[in-house]
Formats: structure tokens, sequence, C-alpha cells
């Protein structure tokens, strides 16, 4: 059971009664008359093959308050959508997927290309913001909530506490990110936000001093979670990252576009697992070692918003800083497991700090080369004013695909 402290700058909402999902959803549905709910999922073919997503769908499939289902897949042929259309028929909510491979929605990306208004990197980011312009095409979902499709430990609940602070009608919360403990199986995991992310931020308050964003970065307790919940509103004018930045590249538009009392976080479940990367030692564009890259950079990028200049120097600087912090950090978990009979090779934390060491100075010499990077997707609303009738268009191409494909 969690306690109830508040840490940071960010409200915390806590898991402090266990509260049968029952009552949630009783409490969901009742402002889904008001707020209409739906739910984004971005998925590769591949997660429809694996242990976790038919699982998902059979808790999602006893949800009796969501309006739209937006599913993004992706790497999927024709004959794979079909098998996707199949996989989630037994969804009884309105649900809809994005054949990203497709031909129809190929040809809208390859002409916003042509006009530099699509991401230009596939993946999750890439797949989460085309649905989120397919959620302001089709108008369906006021609050709307986003999750993984590789969750093994998934249950309705999950979805329940994640979705509830931006659909209480008395909330007035545009922004939600999930939370949870990265234990399972007798380990701690999430690597990349214990001995990376944490120990990075306050190695750049050392460095950098006093700043209003590295503290709201620094309130989140688990920066790097995959769900998170908001108003269809924020859509309009979030620029997110397409590469392994994007968690850390929402919190950030999020911190530009909305005042703290506006955003939160929530303890959406007790137990979590998903699919785990390779840690990837000697390959930098692969696994946690390119997420550590795309991390850092994300962050760099937006402290150099905010007036700050990097050099190499200021670059070993922060390096020597985050590794001694990030080595203080592996004792303390370390502590932690042994008196929770968890298991925490040292070696093996050692080894990461010293490669995500490493790949800061590899991002800062990526961010001091490439000044002029275009690292975010153009907003929504940019794209709408260059392509006035994009939504309707987005709309009915995966209509014809939903039409074409079920009819078969």
């Amino acid at each position: 059971m969690a306690d109830f402290y508040q840490n940071g700058i960010i409200t915390t909402l806590h898991n402090l009664a266990d509260r049968p999902v029952e009552e949630l959803e009783s409490d969901l549905v009742k402002f889904s008359k008001k707020r209409p709910l739906g739910l984004l999922l971005p998925s590769l073919f591949s997660e429809l093959e694996g242990p976790a997503l038919g699982h998902i769908v059979d808790e999602i499939a006893q949800v009796p308050y969501l309006d739209e289902i937006v599913i993004g897949l992706d790497r999927a042929d024709e004959n794979q959508y079909q098998y996707a259309q199949e996989f989630f028929k037994k969804l009884p909510q309105h649900h809809r997927i994005l054949w990203n491979d497709g031909p129809r929605l190929r040809a809208i990306d390859a002409e916003l290309q042509a006009l530099g208004l699509a991401p230009k990197e596939p993946g999750k980011g890439r797949n989460v913001w085309y649905c989120m312009g397919y959620i302001l095409a089709s108008g369906r979902a006021e609050s709307i909530a986003l999750h993984d499709c590789d969750i093994t430990t998934y249950s309705r609940d999950l979805l329940a506490r994640l979705i509830y602070p931006v659909a209480h009608p008395q909330f007035n919360y545009e922004f939600c990110k999930g939370f949870y403990a990265r234990v399972s199986d007798g380990k701690i995991n999430g690597r990349v936000c214990r001995l990376l992310v944490t120990p990075l931020l306050r190695a750049l308050k050392k460095v950098y001093g006093d700043s209003h964003y590295l503290e709201y970065m620094d309130s989140f307790r688990y920066p790097l979670a995959g769900e998170f919940s908001f108003r269809r509103d924020v859509l309009n004018d979030i620029r997110i990252p397409s590469d392994w930045g994007l968690e850390i590249g929402v919190l950030s538009e999020m911190h530009r576009n909305y005042s703290n009392n506006r955003l939160c976080q929530v303890d959406i479940a007790d137990v979590y697992d998903h699919k785990h990367q390779d840690l990837s030692l000697d390959d930098a564009k692969a696994g946690l070692s390119k997420m550590s890259i795309d991390i850092s950079k994300a962050l760099f990028r937006k402290l150099a918003t905010h007036g700050h200049t990097f050099n190499t120097e200021t670059f070993r600087t922060i390096k020597a800083t985050y590794f001694r912090i990030a080595l203080d950090f592996v004792e303390t978990y370390h502590n932690d497991a042994l008196m929770n009979g968890l298991q925490l090779d040292i070696h093996g934390e050692e080894e990461a700090v010293e490669m995500f060491a490493r790949n800061i100075m590899t991002a800062g010499d990526d961010f001091l080369d490439n000044p002029m990077e275009k690292p975010f997707v153009p907003s929504w609303s940019r794209v709408v004013s260059a392509v006035p009738d994009i939504f309707d268009r987005l709309v009915e191409a995966v209509e014809l695909d939903h039409q074409e494909f079920s009819a078969r």
C-alpha cells in the first residue's frame, strides 16, 4: 500500500484503499455520460502474437465506459491487418484500427512527408502521433487513456485508475501520468529510469542549479511509464519526438503548455511487467543503449530552450557528476532489494551505469554536431493549417480500410 506523501511539484494520486474496480468503473460510467472516454493502443503486429495482448483485450472487453478504442497497428502486411481485424473483433466497444502500413494511410503519410509535416522515423512516436490525429478527427472521446500492448500483468483496474483523473468532472487535470513499482519475478526492473533518468536529472540540477523544469521532471515517480491520459484538447498543440524520447518529450510539452495544477500522476498498479529491451552494450543503435541516447538528447534539447548552453566541457562535467550519483543509487537499490528479499546484480547495474555514462557523452556530441536537427513532429494544429481537410481524409482512409477488409 502506498503512503500519502506528496513529492515535488506535481500532484500524486495514491492507491490508499485498494478500491474495487467495480466502484471505479461505476463512477466512470457516470462520468462518460458528460465526458465520453476513449483508449489509444499503439501496437506492433508482433504483439498480437505475443503473450500479453490477448489477455489485455479480454480485460478491455469487460470495460463498460469506453466510447472509442483507437488501435495503431505497425509492421503489418495485408494478411496481418485482416488478422488484426479478427483479433480485435471481440471488443464490444466501438473501435478502429489504423493500418499504418496500408496503402491509404501510406499515401497520406507520403503527402505530409513531402510538406515536412510527418514523423521521419518509424516507431511508437509515429504510431501515437497518427492515432492522436485520428482521435482529434473522430471527435468521439473527450478524455483518453494510452497504454502499451505488452503489459504481461495487465488488469482492467489499471485502465480505470489511469483515466479517472482526467474523466472526473470535478477535477481540472488535463494530463495524468501513470506510475508503478517495476518489481516482478523477485527482481527490481526499470533500469533506464532508475539508473539513467533520475541520476541524470539530479546531475543536471548540480551543474545548472535551480530549474523549475528539472524540479518538475524529478517530481514524476516513473517518468518513462508508457501509460498516461489526457483531455482531447491537449492533442492540438503538442509536439512530440518520434524516437525513444517520446515519454520525456510528452512531459516536456505538458510543462510548456500547462500550469502544474493541471497535471498529476497516479498509482495504477501494485505489480507491473512488460517486454524487456536488451541492454545492447555493443550497439548504440539498439535496445536500452539507443533509448538512453534519445532520452539524454531530449533532456538536453529542452534545457537549451530554457537558455542553458552546452559544450564539450559541460557534457564532461555532466557525465562525471551523473556517474558518481548513479553509482550511489546502485548501492541504494541493492540495499532496498536485500531488505525486501529481492535480487539485484551489482555487476549488471554498474555495467549499465557505465554504458549510460558513455551514452550521455554520445548524446552530447550528437546534440552539438546537429544544431539544425528537427527532433519534434509538428503539432496537429500546424498540419491542419497546411492541409485543411486532413482530418476528413484520415477518417475516410481508416473507414475504407475497415469496410474493405471487414467484408472479406
